[in-house]
């Protein structure tokens, strides 16, 4: 009972996977169009295809979120609105508006290869910064996410391929996880 009250335990692995695919979708959209060149993030016309791409990317995967933990929610009988939830949206909005205020910033100084490692540093920061109000495997993610920012920051020529890392394939990975371990009916029972 407790662990309702101060968790929010209606996450649902099925709007991660389907985060992934969105993230992965996205990031294919941005390889066929531009390329993964660091240096043909300067063509013009290239920042509004950026901010679509993610904008499409980032509305996808929040319907999903909230669409499969409102129906997950629902289906344990717990209130979506409580507390735990409040919490949670509360340490993830703060990294996640900083960051993306901060990457709307580059686009606007034409340093578009900066929002591929910033949005996955403020995103990982905002998964730590959550992880106390949910599952413990989001404090994981969150960590390898900041990693993989970090790394693309040192190797600019890989910020597309670490972004569809994390925005993609982990999102998938994590989702599996969540799906397995909470949410897929025992087999024995």
């Amino acid at each position: 009972m407790m662990e309702r009250s101060s968790r929010f335990l209606s996450l649902s692995g099925l709007a991660g996977i389907l985060a992934g695919i969105c993230g992965l979708a996205g990031a294919l959209h941005i390889y066929f169009t531009v390329g993964t060149d660091a240096v043909s993030y300067f063509k013009p016309g290239t920042e509004i295809l950026l901010l679509v791409d993610g904008s499409i990317v980032l509305v996808f995967a929040l319907l999903f979120a909230v669409f499969f933990s409102v129906r997950k929610a629902k289906k344990l009988g717990y209130t979506i609105g409580g507390p735990a939830t409040k919490q949670l949206l509360k340490s993830l909005a703060i990294p996640l508006i900083t960051g993306g205020i901060l990457c709307l910033g580059l686009i606007s100084q034409e340093l578009y290869w900066l929002c591929f490692p910033l949005s996955l540093v403020f995103y990982g920061l905002a998964l730590v910064s959550s992880s106390r109000y949910t599952v413990n495997e989001t404090y994981s993610l969150g960590v390898i996410e900041i990693l993989l920012g970090l790394t693309a920051f040192f190797i600019p020529s890989l910020n597309l391929i670490l972004w569809a890392i994390g925005f993609g394939v982990l999102h998938i990975i994590y989702g599996w996880v969540m799906y397995v371990r909470y949410e897929r009916a025992p087999l024995n029972k």
